[in-house]
């Protein structure tokens, strides 16, 4: 099967490649999911980039800390999806592979080690709504689809 692509992939520009981890928490059965807002108001599944040395899932558990202040117990493997994107933030063209999971559970342990995002609850479909990439979505009704 292949990858699923979203963004619009330039043959004139050069992208930095930049892995990513992202999970999906839900609460109350399944209706809500848990995003991440970005300071300039964008909407993502938590989770981020793989940093050296890491797997997907010690990323994960790794990002879980710094944006949720949550521990999670990794399920679900949903897939890979790739994403062209620029940053504005960054002033670079990213190419970003992305790694989809889904938690089984998880626990609160501690107040989020980054306090520049917000954390949002929303109902399931009204997130697919605001998530800013296309792969996000993609893993999210992925998700909703196996329920």
């Amino acid at each position: 099967m292949k990858t699923p692509s979203f963004g619009e992939k330039s043959e004139t520009l050069v992208y930095k490649k930049r892995l990513g981890a992202y999970i999906i928490v839900s609460r109350n059965n399944g209706t809500e999911i848990v995003l991440i807002q970005a300071p300039n108001g964008a909407y993502f599944l938590p989770g981020g980039e793989i940093e050296q040395g890491e797997t997907k899932e010690t990323a994960i558990h790794r990002e879980m800390i710094e944006e949720l202040g949550i521990e999670v117990v990794i399920g679900e493997y949903l897939g890979q999806a790739d994403e062209y994107f620029h940053s504005r933030h960054r002033s670079t063209d990213y190419y970003n592979p992305g790694y989809f999971f889904v938690a089984d559970s998880w626990i609160q342990v501690c107040e989020p080690l980054e306090k520049t995002n917000a954390i949002c609850w929303v109902p399931v479909d009204k997130g697919i709504d605001l998530l800013k990439r296309g792969s996000h979505k993609w893993a999210v009704h992925k998700w909703k689809s196996n329920l």
